[in-house]
């Protein structure tokens, strides 16, 4: 009897100490699910929101405050400032997605395709689902001529998010180069 309070007193003290961001995954597979099912453009881009939202808890305020004030940075074109905030953000939480992938997407909007491709491989590790990276990927590969692999990247896009327009057009843009011209 001491034995299951001790283990039931431990187990509670652990699921209070986890981070809130742990438990967002059975959540965020759920919108996933949804998402790749979305009927019509308006229900996927709820969804999306909904998704993004789930995959932005750290668990930490600190590290969710990292992650606004970067986000803020870059909507404001403060590219410096935006890579400040999320290498702090990448260095003290290394297995939050979500900061890698703003880390990536401020190298991207300074040029710094090379790292910012590593950031994004780093996104994936951690979150194999998560679009936004692998749309960035797509984007480096297609800007640096790679249009296979780009091609490759939006593919996997459209079976996370069906109604993502910019890679519908991006597919289209790139299937004759990539598939060749049917005889």
């Amino acid at each position: 009897m001491l034995f299951k309070s001790t283990l039931t007193a431990l187990c509670t003290v652990v699921m209070i100490s986890l981070p809130s961001g742990l438990w967002a995954g059975s959540r965020a597979e759920k919108l996933l699910d949804e998402l790749a099912q979305a009927q019509d453009a308006a229900a996927a881009h709820r969804l999306e929101t909904q998704v993004v939202g789930e995959w932005s808890k750290s668990g930490s305020a600190a590290m969710d405050l990292l992650l606004k004030r970067g986000e803020d940075a870059l909507e404001v074109g403060k590219t410096e400032a935006a890579i400040e905030h999320f290498r702090a953000l990448t260095d003290h939480a290394p297995d939050f997605a979500q900061g890698w992938q703003g880390l990536a997407m401020a190298y991207y909007q300074a040029n710094q395709f090379g790292v910012a491709m590593d950031a994004l491989e780093r996104t994936l590790a951690i979150n194999p689902d998560h679009f936004g990276a692998l749309r960035g990927v797509g984007a480096i590969h297609e800007q640096l001529g790679k249009a296979a692999l780009a091609y490759d990247a939006y593919a996997r896009v459209l079976e996370l998010r069906p109604h993502d327009a910019d890679v519908i057009s991006a597919m289209a843009r790139l299937e004759r180069e990539v598939k060749g011209v049917e005889l």
